[in-house]
């Protein structure tokens, strides 16, 4: 099993390149989905943080309410650092769920947006960063996700600098450009994963 950690910044194209090794063949395991997964209506990760924050974070619906939750932990360390104990455990369990089931000749991506942030680039066999310049990522927040400019500014802040991933990175897809640009250059990396997984196989 070749184990491939993907990042990037927030409006970066992570999310679309992952989903084009997905396409590829990759096995991918997505960390937000996970995180989203372990906190919906009826779980024990729910539960727990509604008991942590209050009953205002829960929807009128009984889901998460994530905008709100996030307004509460973005500008407040201590209280993000008590959702992360609550949320990552839940996810570690997940993944390890979803790993169990995976064959041993699998190319596996873990999509993990805070990846270099949290100190995980040394626990993958190769580095995978997706690259856009900040105004690339401020209009692609605002286009595609509505944010105020301010909030997408501040979002981008939040985030290790580009040049702190890159520099921890085994490869880089630069994503500035069209689609059919980022395909080829995905392409292209995914070539080079499934040289890795085939000396991997063979070692």
């Amino acid at each position: 099993m070749l184990r491939i950690g993907l990042t990037g910044g927030i409006g970066s194209g992570k999310s679309e390149v992952s989903a084009r090794f997905k396409a590829r063949g990759a096995v991918v395991i997505d960390a937000d989905a996970l995180a989203r997964e372990v906190v919906e209506p009826g779980t024990a990760g729910l539960a727990r943080v509604v008991d942590e924050f209050g009953a205002e974070v829960i929807a009128p619906d009984g889901s998460l309410d994530r905008d709100r939750l996030a307004a509460l932990v973005f500008d407040d360390p201590e209280a993000r650092g008590r959702l992360n104990a609550i949320v990552h455990p839940l996810v570690g369990e997940a993944t390890a769920q979803r790993l169990a089931a995976v064959p041993d000749d699998a190319i596996v991506v873990f999509d993990i947006p805070l990846l270099v942030e949290t100190g995980m680039a040394g626990a993958f066999d190769a580095l995978v960063v997706v690259a856009a310049e900040p105004d690339v990522q401020v209009d692609r927040l605002l286009r595609l996700r509505g944010m105020t400019r301010d909030a997408a500014l501040a979002r981008i802040a939040a985030q290790a600098p580009l040049t702190d991933k890159i520099a921890v990175a085994d490869y880089v897809i630069d994503n500035d450009g069209s689609l059919t640009e980022l395909g080829t250059k995905v392409d292209r990396v995914w070539a080079e994963l499934q040289k890795r997984a085939a000396r991997t196989r063979s070692d």
